[in-house]
This record gives structure tokens, C-alpha cells and sequence, in this order.
């Protein structure tokens, strides 16, 4: 088992929409997460993570909050003690000239491409995952431990009944770790299921502490203005919905979308209008003063499509 000499180490989820894609900022081939331990000059845990990036992937860094504490029971301190992760989540806009030789941008649906649903649920789910859930659920040593499992089942991929909650991504990736279909489970066995549907794995649980972020902003983009952190300071409403889309993996109903962003007062006309494209040129927004102090909003449930 692998040694480490600090008890603490710090990992940033940094994210950026570009292009209508939602992207994470990574190094070491795609393979970490910017990440680094704590150690006893940094002011505080915020300073520590701030410091860990900018040296990493030199990438300035905006809005920056805690996740969650993680313990990665496979790698243990000098002392014996299990590692603690202390996550972070970080909103940017994408450098892609100034960073890190060794920091690469990817989408974050080459780590979890069945959480991109834009096009429709995608059909191995069904045809590939599903049989694998059935000899889990049957595998069960009792009815209690089935019924319980059939619940974790339809509730997490959205069967029976159950609607497909985006939100859910840690719990699918977890069951995914749990039956052994991702590259990181002790009982993953190649050939089981397509590399290409399982996504690119991530080394020390990374791609779990990665999960939490993508499950966190999933969820704050439903009840606080956050979203402005990841736009330009001018787009269009088509731009605005592209950019939720793409950090929630779904497609949104136009015109509710629309109402439901002009109706709680987020945004307001700038006067201008975007000729780049092709038609009619479209109004451009930006986002209220009082947004950009951070006001709360209504919690709403996105229109999907």
C-alpha cells in the first residue's frame, strides 16, 4: 500500500464551460485532479488549494468553495492512518494559453459519459449496465438487502417509475464501483462492458472526488446564480441555456427556460445585439448588479425538454 508522508491532502474540481461543453481542469495525462498536500504555511486550507493550482496549472482561479472531506482507505499515511482528501470546487473561465505545459482541459463526459443524456439516455445503460445490475440485485443475501438494492437501482438510473436525476452521479458511479464496471473497482474485469462507456478512469479516487463537484454545481445551478461565474459578460439567452445544458447533461425546454430566467429577475437586456451568427441577430444579456453579489433565488426544478 502506498506510503504518503502528510495526513491531509487538498483536490480542486475546477471547472469551465467552453464551446458549449463542460470541461475539468486536470494533470498528469488526464489521470489527477490539481492536488497537493497541506502543509503548515498555508494560512488556510483555501490558501492551501489556491496555491496547489496556480503552481500545478498556473490557472487563476475565481470562485472557489469546499465539497466534501474524503477518505481513500487505499493509500495510508507514513504513520499507518488512512488518507484524508479535503475537496474543492473552483468556477473559471478556460486559459488556454498561459496554463501548465502538463494541465489539460477535458470534458467531463470522458470520465462520465453516461451522464451526458442531451442526445437521449444513451442505449448501453439498458443493454450493457443493466444485466450486470440484475446478477448484483440476484447475488443479495437476502429479500431485505434485494429490495434495498432494486430501490438503489431504480432510483439512481431512473427506472421503474423514477425519474433520471442528474444530480445523481455520485451514487450511479458508486453502484458502477460497487458491481466492478469502472477500472477502478477491485472487482473490475476487462471485457465486461465497452472502455469507451465505463469512461477514463482517474488514479487515488480522484474521479469520485470528482463526481461530488459535477453532483454540487448540478444542484446549485437549480437555486443560486452561480452559473454567471462560468459565462462571458455579454451571451444570449441560446447561450445561457447551452451552458446549463452542458453542466447538467440534459436537454431544457426552450420557452420555459426562458420564462423561468426572466421571470426571477436574473438577467437584463444590454442593448446590444449578437450578429456572429448565420440568422437574426439575437439580444444580448448580462446578469443584474445585485446577481453578482451573490442574491439568492427561488430553488426551481430545470424544464427539461
Amino acid at each position: 500500500m502506498e506510503k504518503e508522508q502528510g495526513t491531509t491532502e487538498l483536490a480542486a474540481v475546477l471547472v469551465a464551460v467552453t464551446d458549449n461543453e463542460a470541461k475539468v481542469l486536470t494533470v498528469e495525462q488526464g489521470t489527477f485532479l490539481p492536488s497537493g498536500p497541506l502543509t503548515p504555511i498555508h494560512s488556510s486550507l483555501q490558501a492551501g488549494v489556491r496555491e496547489w493550482v496556480e503552481k500545478q496549472t498556473h490557472q487563476p482561479l475565481g470562485y472557489v468553495e469546499q465539497l466534501y472531506t474524503f477518505v481513500d482507505s487505499k493509500r495510508t499515511t507514513a504513520a499507518g492512518q488512512p488518507l484524508i482528501y479535503i475537496g474543492y470546487l473552483g468556477l473559471v473561465h478556460e486559459e488556454r494559453e498561459l496554463i501548465d505545459l502538463q494541465a489539460k482541459w477535458k470534458s467531463w463526459y470522458l470520465y462520465f459519459p453516461w451522464e451526458d443524456q442531451r442526445r437521449g439516455r444513451p442505449d448501453y445503460i439498458d443493454s450493457e449496465f443493466l444485466p450486470f445490475f440484475l446478477q448484483w440485485l440476484d447475488a443479495a443475501d437476502s429479500l431485505k438487502l434485494r429490495n434495498r438494492r432494486l430501490q438503489r437501482l431504480n432510483m439512481c438510473w431512473g427506472l421503474e417509475g423514477f425519474e433520471w436525476n442528474e444530480e445523481y452521479i455520485l451514487q450511479r458511479y458508486e453502484m458502477l464501483y460497487e458491481v466492478g464496471l469502472v477500472p477502478e473497482s477491485p472487482r473490475f474485469e476487462e471485457g465486461r462492458v465497452s472502455e469507451h462507456h465505463v469512461g477514463s478512469m482517474m488514479r487515488h479516487d480522484h474521479r469520485r472526488v470528482l463526481a461530488s463537484g459535477i453532483a454540487r454545481l448540478r444542484a446549485k445551478i437549480k437555486y443560486r446564480p452561480v452559473i454567471f461565474e462560468l459565462m462571458p459578460p455579454q451571451f444570449t439567452l441560446l447561450q445561457l441555456q447551452q451552458s446549463i445544458e452542458a453542466l447538467a447533461g440534459i436537454i431544457l425546454h426552450k420557452q420555459n427556460f426562458r420564462r423561468m430566467i426572466i421571470n426571477q429577475g436574473l438577467i437584463e437586456e444590454t442593448g446590444q445585439q449578437d450578429t456572429s451568427g448565420p440568422g437574426r441577430p439575437a439580444k444580448l444579456y448580462h446578469f443584474k448588479p445585485d446577481i453578482l453579489l451573490e442574491r439568492s433565488v427561488s430553488g426551481s426544478k430545470l424544464p427539461i425538454q
